[in-house]
């Protein structure tokens, strides 16, 4: 296997939502190249399960991480664009989107106004 990239693995962050074969983490560094982080559209709508599943990605962010800046490392990108650019934001002017040591932070307002449920103490799957 090519060297990769270092990549922080965020140690007790859960791997992905119970249930549905959804991942919040990746094992490794992408050999083909760092996925980009960027804003995606979200179609999920309150009730439908993806919006079930970004709400438990945003739980876990808070409850791992609070209101301090945070490293991209192994968080999984697909899901990350979900909420960049509205509830996740680049902590640094000179974000790299390339970059598995870019920092971000939650966006507290926008965030608990799109997903209350996600600062509650418990999530139930």
């Amino acid at each position: 296997m090519a060297n990769l990239p270092d990549m922080t693995k965020h140690r007790g962050f859960p791997s992905g939502m119970p249930g549905t074969g959804v991942q919040f983490t990746i094992r490794r560094a992408n050999p083909k190249g760092v996925t980009p982080i960027k804003a995606l559209p979200r179609k999920a709508r309150p009730g439908t399960a993806e919006h079930r599943i970004d709400a438990a990605f945003l739980h876990a962010l808070w409850h791992h991480f609070g209101d301090e800046p945070f490293e991209r490392g192994n968080l999984d990108a697909a899901r990350l664009n979900l909420l960049f650019g509205r509830e996740v934001l680049a902590a640094e002017k000179d974000f790299d989107p390339l970059s598995y040591e870019a920092l971000l932070v939650i966006n507290e307002k926008v965030a608990r106004q799109s997903f209350p449920e996600s600062f509650e103490d418990v999530f139930e799957v």
